[in-house]
Formats: structure tokens, C-alpha cells, sequence
């Protein structure tokens, strides 16, 4: 996209809110028992509750207050994630039962610790029979209890799929499953039911003295044979129920349920229905007024119809819980402030605190570098633009088929635009949705008033949009216009603009982090969920900017450096951001590499651009196994789908890469030269992840530690990165490190002893000067002097705590010449060392550990 000075246009109005409209802006929630600092933990079958009770009070040692629980809530049966619920009243009970949870709230209360939950109000997984409402739905269609509770169109242009639920879950086409006998009617316990694979479906009972009739038997089970006959009787069954069984394939094209992205296996749910709230929330809430659960983590709050509605709802069932949301703030864009909430869960922190540690000068080189071994000219933003478009046509090819039926039955009402074509609408409105530079916006029913912010953003993509295409009607893109900036009112104007918002951030999703993101290899460490890679560094001044302006707003947001979604661990990031200070000699390197693995090319593939992709990945993540690197590089060439695709793989593409993966490990030449490469990086890598380590506990904000993160986190995208963690170790390190002085902890760095010996050090200054780091605190920024002041970043925190870090530290080598900081007044010490502080220069500062933590005498 573009960098952030010329983005300032798209921050919403609040960003230039006068000090009276601040005045009455609705008031911070008054939350009890904002965390300290929070550890997060992957639930998983593997990864119980039990299992996380025995390791609270190492926790509790490290200095960690809250547990950050992934989804508790019933999953679909093996569910790794948590994330396809598909009982919202109960706990999964593949991580225990409520006695384990209630152990592990009694195992934390006695460390007063606390526990904060992820919970999922967007949608549900109906993979599994389990799901009790969409199974009533399936059985009952339009008249079920539930049907109201999933966001199904019932009406179809096929009067074949009229009133039923499109199900794209077979293997092939649907007469190929037929004649096969891949479809067949059973019986259990007197019930009848669809057999479509591996999936089982519900037959309605209702349907179930017709089924007799037919076949001439007395009971369900004798009319299961005559039916099982051939595949004209299974198909007249089939056809009798509220559901249409299809090809998978079809699913982006005739499916009539919201889904999350482009997953069919989890349908959205109507949560801004008040019923459906209550009834998704009520266990949770359960857990909340029992003091089980203290705070909420809210998970995909742009998939929702109504997120303003949906989070005042949320605060008023939680009204002292600390709430933060999964929310990504595109650079410029500022989170909403009327939201009850306390802030996100900090992608737009990682990527500011990640900018840092790039230096701007390696830009050229690298953009050169990067045209010269892939030809590919394409600029970032005309890429975006060209995987959102591909992404709206090939994979939300049926929301945009609803969509653009809506916006038919609008034109229709307003004689101006009665002419204009089915296919001339929808070429309009989805240019405008891939024009549009930030997820969603949030034009709401319950509003008044649309924001600046909003109305800016929607303009400036109509005119995009119109600039783009210019074949196109004009006065077209004005009236979409007007509609999504609600000028056009009406039950049908309002929902079409609902659904448009809904749609951009999955499609911004797909198109971005799951596409461009893979496709566009000139720096790969910028390629970061929230983060655009256009935007090549991030300056002393404006982290500043950013620091103050979250103290002032959104003191208690989440600070993260590596979450579930992250495409790549905190570390690895550090590492790799090196390669900015180092253009020519990387270019060096990269084409050394490049002549030794030419002979594992087959017929010109993997391509440059991947072998590239290839090569930062494991200058940033080495060492890691030879599994690891070819499911994370199959992985990567899927979710790019230029060469292959999840849906329609390309088995000769996907063999030759892992050949070519394979043919360099085997090259020992390139892996001695790999390693030798790695090892003049590695310290460096360390004393930058310690850097951003130590700003991310003393920034603004609370800080979150990824779960095994406390040591060097050198993990890739999931399923990496949710990986078993060696605790027994930690904990054996953890007694280690609280006997160790600063340069015995940073003589241990291999074994990632200095991170945790410094989180264990810094969490202690943050438990002994609350106030300093909480919301009433403040933060200045401190001067610093001398050759190298650009590299070092410092601050005081409610004027009791100095943090001291340095930047762009590839060459330091421990010199900083005359660079010093100008401290405040007073008696310093360094926490780190003991040592009384009597001036800020840097090279007293970091003697013994490469970053500093002063605190007020």
C-alpha cells in the first residue's frame, strides 16, 4: 500500500477529534483487574486443562498475571485450534470438564493470577454432527428453532435449491456419488439418515411417511433396502429434504449460508440477533460471574453484522471484564473510540515495534536486488489491487452473487439505475470493495452519524474505483456511493451495505495476508498480519508518536510480537530485519546460493521468486527440520496460488519444489555456507530480540508472552507455531535464570536464557511500579546524544522507569562511541545489573547486557 505519512487521509474523524468532542466521548469501562502481563496457551486435545493448572505457578514465578486461553468451548472433535465451536453451551470436553476448569481458576487464585478467554461470536463449525443447531436446521430447514440463528438465504434462483441449504461436501459430482453408492439412506434406531461419504446428515422425519409410501415398507429399516437399490430412489430421498448435498468445488459459487473466508466447514452465525447473543454467551458468562474468567479476547470482529452493536451488547454482559479484540488496524488507520472495549489484541504494536529494526537505507538495494532475480516489476499496492479482484471472483463468487442480487432489487426501485445490467452492477460494487485500502468500515443501523473516517474511505474508493474502470457507468459508482454512505435508506439498502462491510474484510483477508503476502517476496519480514510492506522501516519519532498517542487512548491494549496468526515468530523477524543493514552483502549471498542450487531446478520451477521466499525463510528460522521447512514451503506456494492452490493443486509443481527444497538440504556446500551465513547473524538477531522484547513489556499496553515465546521463538506460521512446547525445560531454566547476573544470562543466549532472564527481570519492575506502567502513567520520550542516537531508543515510564534499547544494531559490536541518554533527574540504578546509574552512556549501560532498565532510587 503506501507509507504512512501519506496515508494520514484514511484515519477515522476521531484522529482529529477536538479537545471538546474528547470531552464527551463515552468514558474507558471501569475494569477490574487489568492484567500485568498475560501468557498465552494453545488448548488443544493434547493440551489440556490439567496440563496448564501444573504450570501456573511457573508462571506465576515469571511474572505473568493472566493466563490467555485459546477457545474452551465444545470444537469439533480433534479440533487443534478451538476455533470450530460448535457448542457454545458447554466445555470442550476433550480438555477436560468443569471440575478441571474450576481447578485451574482455584490454581490461579492462589497465585492471583487470573484467566482471560478467546471467545468466537462470528460463526460456528458445522463439520461435526455434534453441532446440535445446525444439525435442527438440516433436519427441520425453515421452520427449525435455529434456522434463524445461521445466516442462510433460503430463496434461490434454482427452484431446485429453494428453501434448502446448500451443502458443498461431496467428493465428486453429485450423479458420479450417486451411481457409486457414495450416497446412501441408513437406518438407527428407527431414524433414517443421509450417508454422503464421510458425512452423516439428518433425514426429516417429516418426510418419513412419504418414504414408506413409496417403498412399500412397514418400518424405516425395511424401507432402507428397497431404497439402497439404485440411485433414482436414494436421489428422490435425497431431494425430499432441506438440504442439497453437492460437489465441494461448488461451494464458492451456489453456497447460500455466510461462512468465515472461504472455509464452508464454519458458517456464520446472527449474533446481532439478541436471542442468538444470549444463548452463544450464556456458559461464558457463567464463567465470568464465577470469577473463572476475568477477561475476554474477541475473536474476528470485522466478520460481524453490526461490531458497535455486538461490543456495547458484550460490555454490558461483562461489565468489569478487561476486553481486547482481534482487530487489524491497516498503517493510518486508528481503532474506533467509542468502543467499550480496552483495546486489540496489538498487531498494529507489532508491526510499528517490528519497523523499528529495518533500516530505510537498505530499501533501494533490496527493491533492485529483488526486480533483478525475479523480473517482476509489480508494485505492492496494483498487487493487492490484482489479488482482490481474483480472490472476489474465484472464491466469494456466491456472497458476491448475493450481493449483487440485493443491489439488483435496489436499482430496480430507482428508475435511474433500472438499465443498468446484473453484470455492470457487479462489476461496480466489487471495484469499489477492492479499492477499498482498509478491512471494513463501520457504517452501523444503530448510528446517528457516520464518521469522517468512514465517509472518507468510502469516497476515496468509488473514485478509485471509477478511475480503474472507466468503461464503467459513472453515475453507477456514484449511487453505490451513496448507498454504502446510508444516504439510501431501506430494509433491503441497509442490508446490502451491512453484507458489503462484512464481505471486505474477508476479502482483504484472503487477498492479503493469505495471498500477497506469499506473492510479493522483496522483504519478507514486512509481510506481517497488519503490516504493509510497502512501508520500509519505522522511525525512532514516530514509535514515539504511536507510544504516546496509545497512553492516551488505549493504555491497556494488548502488546504482542507473535501470536497464533503471525506469519512468522517475533525472533525470526529479528533476525531477518538485519538483512536491511546488509543489502549488498545479502545480494552477494543470495546469488551465491542461487548458482549453487540451479541444478535442483525443474523446467524453470520453483521459480525465483519462491527460491528467494525460500532463502530469507531460512536465514530468519534456522535451525529447523527438514519437515518443518518443506510443509511451511508447500504452505507458503499454496496460499501464493499462483503455481498451485489449496483447491487445485498441481501435483508436478508441488513435487518439483519439493525437490528443489530437498536438493539444497542435501547440498553441502550451500548448508555449510547457510550456516556460516546464519552464525555472523545470530547475536545480533539476539540483542534485536531483546530489544523488542524489553519494548514490548514497557511500551504502552500489556504485554503478552506467545506460549514458549519466553525463549528464542524461532517458529513460522501455524501449524508451526502451534508446535508441542518443552515446558519441564523452561521450568528448569526459569530456577537457573533467578540465580544469574546480567553477563552470566547473556553468556547463555544459545539456549535463549537472556530473553527469559530479562522478561523475569522486567515483569518484577512492572509488579513493583504499577502505576508507573498502568493507565494514569506516563511517557516521555528521553533524548539521546552522540554518533549513533538514531540506534537507540529510549523513555521514561511514570517517571520512576527508564527503558533503554538499541536499533539497527548489525555492526555495534558493543561501541557506541559517545552515544548517550539524557536521563531525568535523580538517582538511577540499573535493574538488570544492580549497578547505581550516574550518566546515560551507553557503553557503561550495556557493559553487561546489551539493553537497559533503569529504575528511580
Amino acid at each position: 500500500m503506501t507509507p504512512r505519512a501519506e496515508t494520514e487521509q484514511y484515519r477515522p474523524a476521531k484522529s482529529f477529534a477536538s479537545r471538546r468532542e474528547r470531552a464527551i466521548a463515552p468514558a474507558k469501562p471501569n475494569v477490574r483487574g487489568v492484567p500485568r502481563a498475560t501468557y498465552r496457551f494453545q488448548f488443544n486435545p493434547e493440551f489440556t486443562l490439567s496440563q496448564a493448572r501444573e504450570l501456573v505457578p511457573y508462571l506465576a514465578q515469571l511474572g505473568i498475571t493472566h493466563v490467555y486461553a485459546s477457545p474452551l468451548l465444545k470444537a469439533c472433535s480433534g479440533s487443534m485450534h478451538g476455533y470450530d465451536i460448535c457448542d457454545f453451551q458447554m466445555l470442550n470436553p476433550e480438555l477436560g470438564a468443569e471440575k478441571d476448569l474450576k481447578a485451574l481458576h482455584e490454581e490461579l487464585a492462589r497465585h492471583s493470577m487470573g484467566l482471560i478467554l478467546d471467545i468466537v461470536p462470528n460463526h460456528m463449525g458445522i463439520a461435526s454432527p455434534e453441532n446440535r443447531w445446525w444439525r435442527d436446521v438440516l433436519t427441520h430447514g425453515k421452520v427449525s428453532r435455529y434456522a434463524g440463528y445461521f445466516d442462510i438465504d433460503w430463496r434461490s434462483n434454482d427452484p431446485r435449491l429453494t428453501g434448502k441449504v446448500v451443502l458443498p461436501i461431496l467428493a465428486d459430482r453429485y450423479h458420479r456419488e450417486l451411481e457409486r453408492g457414495h450416497i446412501q439412506v441408513k437406518e438407527h434406531r428407527g431414524a433414517l439418515h443421509l450417508q454422503c461419504g464421510e458425512t452423516n446428515l439428518p433425514v426429516c422425519p417429516a418426510t418419513l411417511p412419504a418414504i414408506l409410501q413409496r417403498t412399500g415398507g412397514s418400518t424405516p429399516r425395511a424401507a432402507v433396502e428397497k431404497i439402497n437399490e439404485t440411485p433414482e430412489s436414494v436421489d428422490e430421498i435425497v431431494r425430499m429434504q432441506n438440504y442439497a448435498p453437492m460437489f465441494w468445488r461448488t461451494g464458492d459459487t451456489v453456497l447460500n449460508y455466510r461462512r468465515f473466508f472461504t472455509i464452508t466447514s464454519l458458517a456464520g452465525i446472527r449474533i446481532e440477533e439478541a436471542l442468538v447473543f444470549e444463548e452463544s454467551f450464556a456458559t461464558v458468562k457463567q464463567w465470568l460471574e464465577k470469577g473463572w474468567v476475568n477477561g475476554l479476547r474477541v475473536d474476528h470482529t470485522d466478520g460481524l453484522r453490526d461490531p458497535e452493536q455486538y461490543l456495547h451488547r458484550l460490555r454490558a454482559a461483562a461489565p468489569r471484564a478487561w476486553i481486547v479484540i482481534e482487530k487489524i488496524l491497516e498503517p493510518g488507520e486508528n481503532l474506533c473510540e467509542s468502543w467499550p472495549i480496552n483495546g486489540t489484541t496489538g498487531y498494529d504494536f507489532l508491526n510499528d515495534v517490528c519497523g523499528l529494526f529495518i533500516d530505510p537505507k537498505g530499501e533501494k538495494r533490496l527493491s533492485e536486488f529483488y526486480r533483478e532475480i525475479t523480473g517482476d516489476r509489480t508494485g505492492y499496492a496494483a498487487l493487492v489491487l490484482e489479488k482482490k479482484r481474483r480472490i472476489i471472483h474465484d472464491n466469494f463468487a456466491a456472497e458476491t452473487n448475493r450481493l449483487t442480487g440485493l443491489l439488483l432489487e435496489i436499482a430496480e426501485k430507482h428508475w435511474r439505475c433500472r438499465d443498468f445490467s446484473r453484470g455492470e452492477l457487479c462489476q461496480c460494487w466489487t471495484e469499489i470493495a477492492a479499492s477499498l485500502p482498509v478491512y471494513r468500515t463501520y457504517v452501523g443501523t444503530g448510528r446517528t452519524e457516520i464518521t469522517g473516517g468512514d465517509s472518507r474511505l468510502i469516497h476515496e474508493a468509488a473514485a478509485a474505483a471509477g478511475k480503474t474502470r472507466p468503461e464503467l457507468p459513472a453515475e453507477l459508482f456514484d449511487f453505490i456511493e451513496e448507498l454504502l454512505l446510508f444516504r439510501k435508506r431501506g430494509t433491503i439498502e441497509d442490508d446490502f451495505v451491512l453484507r458489503f462491510q462484512q464481505l471486505t474484510g474477508a476479502i482483504m483477508a484472503k487477498a492479503v495476508e493469505d495471498t500477497a503476502f506469499y506473492c510479493y517476496g522483496r522483504f519478507i519480514v514486512l509481510n506481517e498480519v497488519g503490516g504493509d510492506p510497502s512501508r520500509f522501516g519505522f522511525s525512532v519519532q514516530a514509535f514515539h508518536q504511536m507510544c504516546r498517542r496509545r497512553q492516551e487512548i488505549w493504555p491497556e491494549s494488548m502488546n504482542s510480537v507473535s501470536t497464533h496468526d503471525t506469519k512468522r515468530g517475533a525472533d525470526v523477524r529479528a533476525r531477518m530485519s538485519l538483512l536491511s543493514q546488509m543489502p549488498q552483502e545479502w545480494a552477494e549471498t543470495v546469488r551465491r546460493w542461487m548458482k549453487m542450487n540451479e541444478h535442483n531446478r525443474t523446467q524453470e520451477w520453483p521459480g525465483r521468486k519462491t527460491e528467494y521466499f525460500l532463502y530469507q525463510t531460512l536465514v530468519g528460522a534456522w535451525p529447523l527440520s527438514r519437515e518443518r521447512i518443506l510443509d511451511y514451503m508447500l504452505k507458503a506456494v499454496r496460499e501464493a496460488k499462483e503455481n498451485t492452490d489449496w483447491s487445485r493443486q498441481v501435483p508436478e509443481y508441488e513435487r518439483a519444489l519439493k525437490l528443489f527444497v530437498e536438493g539444497a538440504l542435501d547440498n553441502s556446500e550451500f548448508m555449510a555456507d547457510l550456516k556460516r551465513f546464519v552464525s555472523s547473524l545470530e547475536d545480533d538477531g539476539r540483542i534485536a530480540s531483546l530489544a523488542q522484547t524489553l519494548l514490548q513489556l514497557t511500551a504502552p499496553g500489556v504485554p503478552d508472552v506467545y506460549q514458549g515465546g519466553e525463549l528464542w521463538d524461532l517458529t513460522l506460521a501455524d501449524p508451526d507455531n502451534r508446535r508441542p512446547i518443552d515446558f519441564a525445560r523452561r521450568k528448569q531454566m526459569l530456577a537457573t535464570a533467578k540465580t544469574l547476573e546480567a553477563d552470566k544470562a547473556w553468556q547463555q543466549r544459545p539456549s535463549g536464557m537472556s530473553k527469559l532472564w530479562l522478561i523475569l527481570k522486567v515483569l518484577e519492575a512492572r509488579r513493583n511500579f504499577p502505576d508507573s506502567f498502568g493507565a494514569a502513567g506516563q511517557y516521555e520520550p528521553l533524548p539521546v546524544r552522540g554518533a549513533k542516537s538514531a540506534q537507540v531508543v529510549a523513555f521514561a515510564r511514570g517517571g520512576n522507569v527508564v527503558t533503554i534499547a538499541p536499533r539497527l544494531v548489525r555492526g555495534i559490536n558493543g561501541e557506541w562511541a559517545d552515544t548517550g541518554v539524557e536521563l531525568p533527574a535523580g538517582r538511577w540504578r540499573n535493574a538488570l545489573t544492580g549497578d547505581p546509574v550516574s550518566g546515560g552512556d551507553m557503553n557503561a549501560l550495556t557493559a553487561h547486557f546489551p539493553v537497559a532498565l533503569l529504575i528511580r532510587e
